[in-house]
């Protein structure tokens, strides 16, 4: 799958979006908008790591190169670094 992270496996999630709820400073609009669907995509970005000695490039969310610059390591992978 093209929009997926190669460790968590997260992907892009439907949601809804909304133009207005409420209104302006908490009173009612007349008539309200409807809900309309929409895609949520994961913050994919490709980053080169190093997984044992080899370098290997992989698409990876935001989340996970985070972890993996603060812990050194995730999920199956015991020694990983991002370059």
């Amino acid at each position: 799958m093209a929009l997926a992270c190669e460790i968590c496996g997260k992907t892009k999630v439907v949601g809804r979006s909304q133009k207005h709820k409420r209104g302006v400073a908490g009173r009612r609009w007349k008539k309200a908008v409807t809900a309309t669907p929409r895609l949520f995509k994961p913050n994919l970005q490709k980053a080169t790591v190093v997984i044992g000695e080899k370098k290997q490039q992989m698409k990876l969310c935001a989340k996970c190169i985070k972890r993996i610059k603060k812990y050194g390591a995730i999920k199956d992978y015991s020694k990983i670094a991002v370059l």
